[in-house]
């Protein structure tokens, strides 16, 4: 099941690292003393300004690039491991599933829904019970009515 990485995700991840680390926040902070001190000798030219500005703005745009793989890698194994918590839970809801996959107008709607279910769960003695997206409404019915509910899909903290 484990591929190979490419150069580029190789690179990428080793980069990712190295430009992270303290060792390349003390080099960025030498490279601006070095040409700080360079300025007398230079007489604050335009070619020595021009040096730091090329530099960092190429160095800028690289890194915008890295930081978003990263990123994006980050992100789907997030998802991931939260889509198998969510599959793995008999109590959740199988439609969150790839959720980020939603349109925004489908996501706000969904929103809505948990701010409703939040108003719920404040009507409740027991805030630590959960529900999923399928049951809570019927659960809190059952339960304003003084019945049993119908799924239980929480537990309390002990």
């Amino acid at each position: 099941m484990i591929k190979k990485k490419n150069f580029f995700e190789r690179f990428s991840n080793w980069a990712t690292v190295a430009t992270g680390s303290s060792a390349a926040f003390i080099i960025a902070i030498a490279i601006i003393v070095v040409w700080l001190v360079t300025g007398s000798i230079f007489k604050y030219s335009d070619t020595w300004q021009l040096i730091i500005n090329t530099g960092t703005t190429i160095v800028t745009f690289l890194m915008v690039f890295l930081i978003q793989k990263s990123q994006n890698k980050d992100s789907k194994a997030v998802h991931l491991k939260l889509n198998e918590l969510l599959a793995s839970h008999e109590g959740t809801s199988n439609r969150m599933v790839s959720i980020e996959d939603l349109t925004e107008a489908e996501l706000d709607h969904l929103y809505k829904f948990y701010r409703q279910l939040s108003s719920l769960a404040e009507k409740e003695s027991d805030l630590t019970r959960t529900h999923s997206i399928d049951a809570a409404e019927e659960n809190h019915r059952r339960k304003a009515a003084g019945h049993q509910p119908l799924i239980k899909t929480g537990t309390k903290n002990e």
